[in-house]
């Protein structure tokens, strides 16, 4: 649902202060914003119009302006590293993601991704989404219910197991674009060509060269796929005041590596590229360097990911709550 207009009970509203640092909270009549700054009642809030400067106690000023999804997406309860709204428009350009179209994703992490591919789905497509870990799967649930007000814009089937497990139970074919984010996503190929129609597009976010390197070969050697391509991008904001022009001495570099390809239909063989370069070979101790332990990832302790879970569930369920009324 569009919103404009002035600020409602339920809004997500986010609070922008002097020194541009951004505070995305729900508006709930009774509440209280506090900061070092001082206090904003939410109720000073509900009635003003988008786009408006409002003032605490202690008379700072605040911009309150509904947050875009890129600002929600960065500022919302994470358990998992998450990908970057320069990296999710970028997938959602490489894999031609269209309303109507039928979308897995795996892992799910905090849901970032999702929060993108729903919105671009529309209300004709579908979205399933696969997690390993019940906790991530619960932060995603809680930041999408909390920017969708509860309801997303098209069917979202979150399945808790195993890649390998979960996609066979599939109808062979029947998905459009399979999405992958993990961290050994060569071991699931087999199972996401399969679920893949014909001419579907299969891509995989990676964080390192390594893995890059392994899914690149994996998606070569299973003969299944047109001739895969990888990309990884970098923006960089520039600070423009009078005739002060220059890049901004903070940028947002490496985040992962995108790799991606279309299926092929089920017995057809590529040509052969003219003037393609024979492929160097690898040795066993090269092959190490793409397993788990050597790749590295974050790991959230339990403790960690429980208080983030909690958090996520109380801000959805106050959104929701507050949206019923």
């Amino acid at each position: 649902m569009i919103r404009r207009g002035p600020f409602v009970a339920g809004d997500l509203v986010q609070l922008t202060d002097p020194k541009g640092r951004l505070h995305t909270v729900v508006m709930e009549p009774g509440g209280r914003f506090h900061t070092h700054k001082g206090a904003l009642l939410h109720d000073d809030l509900i009635g003003v119009n988008e786009g408006s400067v409002v003032q605490t106690d202690l008379g700072v000023s605040y911009l309150a302006l509904r947050p875009l999804m890129s600002d929600f997406v960065l500022s919302m309860p994470r358990g998992a590293a998450i990908i970057y709204p320069k990296d999710a428009s970028e997938i959602l350009f490489r894999a031609d993601i269209r309303p109507g179209h039928t979308v897995v994703e795996a892992g799910v992490g905090s849901g970032a991704l999702s929060l993108w591919l729903l919105q671009a789905l529309g209300s004709d497509g579908s979205l399933v989404s696969i997690e390993r870990r019940e906790e991530f799967a619960d932060i995603a649930r809680a930041n999408v219910e909390t920017f969708y007000h509860g309801a997303p814009p098209c069917p979202w089937d979150v399945r808790l197991g195993d890649l390998n497990d979960v996609l066979p139970a599939m109808a062979p074919e029947s998905v459009d674009r399979v999405i992958l984010d993990m961290l050994t996503p060569w071991e699931c190929l087999d199972a996401s060509l399969d679920a893949l129609a014909s001419g579907g597009v299969l891509l995989v976010y990676v964080a390192t060269v390594t893995q890059l390197s392994r899914m690149m070969e994996a998606m070569r050697e299973s003969k299944r796929l047109t001739v895969p391509q990888a990309t990884e991008s970098i923006v960089r904001n520039w600070h423009v005041e009078g005739l002060a022009v220059r890049p901004d001495h903070r940028g947002v570099g490496h985040t992962g590596f995108l790799t991606w390809a279309r299926k092929l239909s089920v017995g057809t063989t590529l040509p052969e590229r003219v003037g393609r370069k024979v492929k160097p070979e690898y040795a066993a101790e090269d092959v190490e360097a793409w397993t788990p332990g050597a790749v590295g990832a974050r790991v959230e302790t339990e403790k960690k990911v429980k208080e983030l879970a909690k958090e996520s569930r109380k801000r959805a369920s106050k959104a929701s709550a507050e949206d019923a009324q």
